[in-house]
């Protein structure tokens, strides 16, 4: 959940590390540091908060060393101090190391290296990994490393210096992201192609127990028993200019707008309306399988949760194929019922998040087919998975995800329509539907005009620390992610309910100072939903209602109404998400929130 750049080449390494480091800002950190070999020494500068105060830090001290690494650090084990800050060094000084990931087993080698006379000087447990590869060292850095990780329990990704072997840096992952880039005579190790792309676009993604050894000349890559490995180098899909702002305050902004060009991209080649006729071909090789499945389970965690929640309804209303939701932090614990005509997706924006890896293996090794839907090309769970989609809505820089989660609603829909038509759905009704689907993104683009009006409704609750947000049926879900958007960037506390549960318990919150967002558009619940509406009237909460373009009536109930357009039923979540997107940023904006990076958050969960 940080991360990590290493560098070998020609050029000045310092510049080459921090910018890299920037670019890795979105993953979420509270302190920095950076390690160089210069003219015989191993030089460390560290600090707590943001990659500027480690630039003021070093100045021009390391210009010159043209080998390093740079790492940001989200605190797992010890506080953020920067003592606790990597790069950490083993016993001799003369190693050092950075990590992502968490050694479980840290307390039985912190023992073994104790009964070496060994002691360690920060909290962390990526101090023990730095001073066990120390304590193996014998000339060869490579070989020390397989050696310590042989003994490791855990996760890691890491890279390691040593002023013996000025020349070399050795990287190694299991669980957690590691990408080597290979440029013009030099090389770029880091957790994120953010990193790289600046530099070049070819890249090898290392797998789980793999280690690569790069110097000036080219690189090597092993497993941990020494045997070769043979790698393929592949092109990052995004450009540079996607990482940068482009006129925008926020990244999150910036993706919000970007909304409807990222579903016309997600589905460009894959929906084929005229034809009534959906072509995944991340899908092609266990098709038969999967339309012969007999239960389907969706899994994530966060906002892919959310996504999981409407994908259950449409795969169930348009497959008709049962189907569950699980979180999958709490999927592998509860010995689940999974046999060989269970299909389970997992979703995750960056194919790296610990707690889905995890419930994706678990149901492969119960026997199920296990999907991912994933943003991140060649990202770990892209890679376990028996086949999968990728969502190519291009990268996402801020935290709080927004375009990712239009993205896995929209593949949900697509496999739905996919499963459907293989099954039951005649060829008429795939062909209004995916018409319909196809019309989404202009539908997004009108409901991204009510920016300005969102904008004035969050600035009267400022001050305003508890919210509610209701919503019945596929807008339920919404609701939840609604309350998640606003309480990720904003830290106001916001709870999503279905709208009739209010009154068996949360009703007793609702007073005037609290705002009370109901999803109300015309479908079949919307007389449900009025009388909700009644119900927090009548008890003085602010009605904010998101409605059908229209509707007259709702005028009457609510304070404020954000009218969305009238897409069919099953769509409508990608349309009625966008003003609750809107509302949470002009929420936490003038409350003077890091919006991109809100606090104790990171973009990608790699550890559990």
């Amino acid at each position: 959940m940080c991360g990590i750049v290493a560098y070998i080449g020609h050029r000045d390494a310092a510049p080459i590390l921090t910018e890299g480091l920037k670019r890795l800002e979105y993953r979420g950190y509270d302190s920095a540091g950076i390690a160089v070999i210069r003219g015989g020494e191993l030089l460390i500068r560290r600090c707590v908060g943001r990659i500027s105060a480690l630039e003021e830090k070093i100045g021009n001290e390391l210009t010159g060393a043209t080998i390093g690494m740079a790492h940001t650090r989200w605190a797992t084990h010890g506080a953020p101090t920067e003592v606790n800050a990597h790069p950490h060094c083993d016993a001799s000084g003369r190693l050092a190391l950075v990590h992502n990931g968490i050694i479980e087993n840290y307390r039985v080698l912190r023992t073994f290296l104790k009964q070496h006379d060994i002691t360690m000087d920060s909290e962390t447990d990526t101090e023990v990994l730095a001073k066990l590869v120390g304590h193996f060292y014998d000339g060869s850095l490579e070989n020390a490393v397989r050696r310590a990780l042989r003994e490791v329990r855990g996760t890691f990704g890491i890279a390691v210096l040593h002023l013996d072997e000025p020349d070399v840096v050795v990287a190694a992952r299991r669980g957690s992201p590691l990408i080597l880039g290979v440029g013009q005579e030099e090389y770029i190790i880091a957790s994120d192609a953010a990193a790289i792309i600046q530099h070049t676009p070819q890249v090898i993604y290392l797998s789980d127990n793999e280690v690569v050894t790069v110097t000036r000349e080219g690189f090597r890559t092993t497993n941990l028993e020494a045997m070769p490995v043979t790698k393929e180098v592949e092109e990052v899909e995004f450009t540079l200019e996607q990482l940068e702002l482009g006129g925008h305050e926020h990244f999150m902004s910036k993706e919000i707008f970007e909304q409807p060009e990222a579903l016309r991209t997600c589905m460009r080649g894959r929906v084929e309306a005229q034809e009534g006729r959906v072509v995944l071909g991340g899908l092609t090789s266990v098709a038969r399988e999967l339309v012969r499945c007999d239960r389907v389970i969706l899994t994530g965690c966060g906002t892919a949760w959310h996504a999981c929640l409407i994908g259950e309804y449409l795969i169930e209303e348009i497959a008709r194929i049962p189907c569950e939701v699980e979180y999958a932090s709490e999927f592998r614990y509860r010995n689940p019922l999974v046999h060989d005509r269970t299909v389970l997706l997992a979703l995750s924006q960056s194919g790296e998040t610990a707690d889905t890896l995890a419930a994706l293996r678990e149901a492969k090794e119960r026997g199920a087919l296990a999907l991912g839907i994933v943003n991140a090309v060649g990202s770990t769970i892209a890679r376990e998975s028996d086949a999968g989609v990728y969502l190519h809505v291009g990268p996402e820089i801020g935290v709080a995800s927004t375009k990712a989660f239009v993205g896995q609603v929209t593949v949900l829909s697509m496999i739905a329509a996919f499963l459907g038509r293989r099954r039951h759905m005649s060829h008429a009704a795939c062909q209004e539907y995916l018409a319909d689907l196809g019309r989404v993104p202009d539908a997004i683009e009108r409901a991204l005009k009510l920016s300005a009006q969102t904008r004035q409704i969050a600035a009267r609750f400022v001050e305003a620390n508890n919210w509610l947000y209701l919503g019945r049926g596929l807008q339920y879900p919404i609701a939840l992610e609604g309350a998640l958007k606003l309480k990720e960037i904003s830290y106001v506390h916001a709870e999503g309910l279905p709208a009739a549960e209010m009154k068996h318990g949360p009703i007793a919150l609702i007073n005037a100072d609290m705002p009370v967002v109901v999803i109300a558009v015309r479908d079949h619940l919307y007389e449900k939903v009025i009388s909700n509406i009644e119900e927090v009237r009548s008890r003085g909460g602010h009605v904010i209602a998101v409605a059908t373009e229209g509707d007259e009536q709702i005028g009457q109930l609510a304070e404020d109404v954000l009218y969305v357009p009238d897409v069919p039923g099953p769509l409508q979540p990608l349309v009625t998400v966008v003003p609750l997107q809107l509302l949470a940023y002009h929420a936490a904006v003038p409350r003077g929130c890091d919006v991109d990076k809100p606090r104790n958050l990171a973009k990608s969960v790699t550890v559990e």
